[in-house]
């Protein structure tokens, strides 16, 4: 996050400038502190709006977007990103409908997704 960022800003920003994407911001599903790095990850829904051919990152790093199923970007995430997994494992099991959790719907295992994150340093005493 940048100095005066709020976490649904970074998010936006970041997914922009990552992967090529606009969208409008949703619900913010989750947020997980990690203790022994001091940080915060918020975790929200983006709605697609527009999705550009090339960006800054692509034309410059040569990243690349590839969108994926749940499940299977639980599965890519557990080799690179292990806690980046567990997120979206705890995102699954908080989201189920056998939990009795009737404010946040399901996440359903057939839609796409693309995943990033807002962090904040220092774990400051109040969660924004």
């Amino acid at each position: 996050m940048e100095p005066e960022e709020e976490p649904g800003g970074a998010a936006v920003r970041e997914v922009y400038e990552e992967a090529g994407v606009k969208g409008k911001l949703g619900r913010l599903l989750g947020i997980f502190e990690n203790q022994d790095r001091k940080h915060r990850t918020y975790v929200y829904v983006l709605t697609v709006t527009e999705i550009l051919e090339d960006w800054e990152d692509s034309v410059n790093i040569g990243r690349k977007r590839e969108w994926f199923k749940v499940e299977d970007a639980i599965k890519v995430l557990q080799c690179h990103k292990p806690v980046h997994a567990e997120y979206l494992e705890k995102l699954k099991l908080s989201c189920s409908p056998t939990n009795g959790n009737s404010v946040v719907p399901p996440l359903p295992d057939n839609n796409s997704i693309y995943v990033t994150s807002a962090q904040t340093s220092g774990l400051p005493s109040t969660v924004r």
